[in-house]
């Protein structure tokens, strides 16, 4: 009987170009993830919860500052990073959430919509994450 895992093209073949990245950028990385998602979670409740919680400018300019910043990291280590499946959703969450922010159509389902994409996207295994789309 054949090797099913014989049968399977190489990851490195289905993936994005990677390069290094020094340690310290990781640790960043780590920081700023977390802040990221801070002022995420209140970026995400300033919608669900608009009659009680308007966003405060703070954690706007948090989650544009540290998402830029996030974008650069990642785009250090995984040359490719917009061909890859997590930066396609990174590109449709950008567009989902800036449809919401200038008062799209179902704003709240657009912005659960992106946060459910962010999630489901960064917990994906490393294989499936990078994969080249395009």
């Amino acid at each position: 009987m054949d090797d099913p895992t014989n049968s399977k093209e190489p990851d490195e073949a289905r993936m994005g170009k990677k390069g290094d990245r020094p340690y310290w950028v990781l640790i960043l990385s780590i920081l700023v993830r977390a802040a990221h998602q801070i002022g995420a979670a209140v970026f995400l409740s300033s919608f669900l919860f608009k009659d009680s919680i308007t966003l405060p400018g703070f954690f706007l300019v948090l989650v544009l500052v540290s998402g830029g910043i996030l974008l650069i990291t990642e785009s250090i280590r995984h040359r490719q990073f917009f061909r890859e499946l997590i930066g396609v959703s990174t590109i449709v969450k950008l567009i989902f959430i800036g449809m919401a922010f200038h008062g799209g159509m179902a704003v709240k389902l657009l912005v659960l919509s992106s946060f459910a994409l962010a999630s489901i996207c960064s917990h994906l295994p490393k294989n499936v994450r990078h994969r080249l789309i395009f």
